[in-house]
């Protein structure tokens, strides 16, 4: 998990003053770095051993959870983290996109039961799924712009949701990267290229019905999806359970020196094999987390990391704050969780339980 060299602080901004990071983060480079033919994101952090843990706080809205993120991941690859989990709460309004506003209100569900857009069940619609899941993406391929957008990858699950990128990212300078699908199909359009700014490629060569199905099922190494070789930041958005399988391969075959994030993969809530399971516990950081406890050990209550800060179990009320309820080293258990819970004085308590869900939505407007 821990392989790179850093040697660039990212400075802490939200993306509209994207123009003004590119501006500084040139003129630092310039003094602090010799650029070599390939731009290495080894070359551009600088690792400060000065660094330590704060205490914990927890984000007061969509900026500062976003400000807290960045920071997250600076201290990460100062770390020499080259596996990143991040994961927002399902629906987060970022307001990056031209027709993304940030409002109030709505539930926020699971991903997993978010299955069209027309759910009765659903206070969330599978387009502001994707909107939230885009716009992450977008925050942090401005977030690397320094290593330069040809070794920038985002990946997203299949070709509709490519394009979409392609699409709402088109003509923005700061948003300069690969956009590509792990899985072929899913309703996209036909494009020359998989790849923004890199213009048209070679016509591709029909396959029989055996090399189809062989390619579309292949259980080995991670089928005809690679990323390119100079990549150095690879972001895998909302990846699904079939793709944490071609993922897994990935990190194998690029080794430790390319950064690889999964962004809002939800793998707690996800159906996974226990050898997959055991493979992203164990290799990647969740160097920033916000999104529900257990909610049968801990209910309304909801969990926040930082990296490396410790885990914050908070439960936020229909009226005031969030409220901390305790702090753990690591990530806490199912029982930490409930008995962090049953300290909670009654008098800390309102009567009934808000819906856990609905206080993410009213936390981050």
């Amino acid at each position: 998990m821990r392989s790179l060299a850093i040697t660039l602080v990212l400075p802490v901004v939200f993306v509209a003053s994207a123009a003004a990071f590119q501006a500084s983060t040139v003129s630092r480079l310039n003094s602090r770095v010799a650029l070599s033919s390939r731009l290495f994101i080894s070359n551009f952090f600088q690792s400060n051993s000065n660094e330590s843990k704060t205490a914990p706080q927890l984000p007061k809205d969509v900026k500062d959870a976003v400000s807290k993120c960045r920071d997250g991941v600076q201290k990460g690859l100062e770390g020499r983290i080259s596996r990143m989990d991040v994961e927002f709460p399902v629906g987060t309004k970022f307001g990056i996109e031209k027709n993304s506003k940030k409002t109030k209100g709505g539930k926020l569900l699971s991903a997993m039961a978010a299955e069209d857009n027309s759910s009765a069940d659903s206070g969330i619609t599978r387009d502001m799924l994707e909107t939230s899941d885009r716009e992450l993406a977008r925050l942090f391929v401005d977030m690397f712009q320094p290593v330069g957008g040809n070794n920038i990858a985002v990946v997203f699950s299949d070709d509709s949701l490519k394009d979409l990128a392609m699409e709402s990212w088109k003509g923005d300078p700061t948003a300069s990267c690969r956009i590509m699908s792990i899985t072929k199909g899913g309703g996209g359009k036909k494009t020359k290229s998989a790849i923004k700014g890199m213009g048209g490629g070679k016509k591709k060569q029909k396959l029989g019905f055996a090399a189809k199905m062989n390619e579309e099922f292949s259980d080995e190494s991670s089928g005809p999806f690679k990323l390119p070789e100079n990549c150095e930041v690879a972001l895998f958005v909302a990846p699904t359970a079939k793709d944490l399988i071609k993922i897994q391969n990935i990190c194998k075959d690029v080794g430790m020196g390319t950064l690889v994030v999964l962004l809002n993969a939800r793998l707690d809530l996800m159906k996974k094999s226990q050898e997959v399971d055991e493979y992203f516990q164990k290799e990647f950081e969740k160097v920033y987390y916000l999104s529900i406890a257990p909610q049968i050990a801990s209910p309304g209550c909801l969990l926040y990391r930082a990296y490396p800060n410790d885990w914050i179990l908070a439960r936020k009320p229909k009226v005031g704050v969030p409220k901390t309820v305790c702090t753990f080293p690591n990530r806490p258990s199912e029982d930490d969780c409930k008995i962090a819970y049953e300290s909670i004085k009654i008098g800390d308590m309102e009567k009934g339980v808000e819906e856990v869900l609905g206080n993410v939505a009213t936390w981050l407007k």
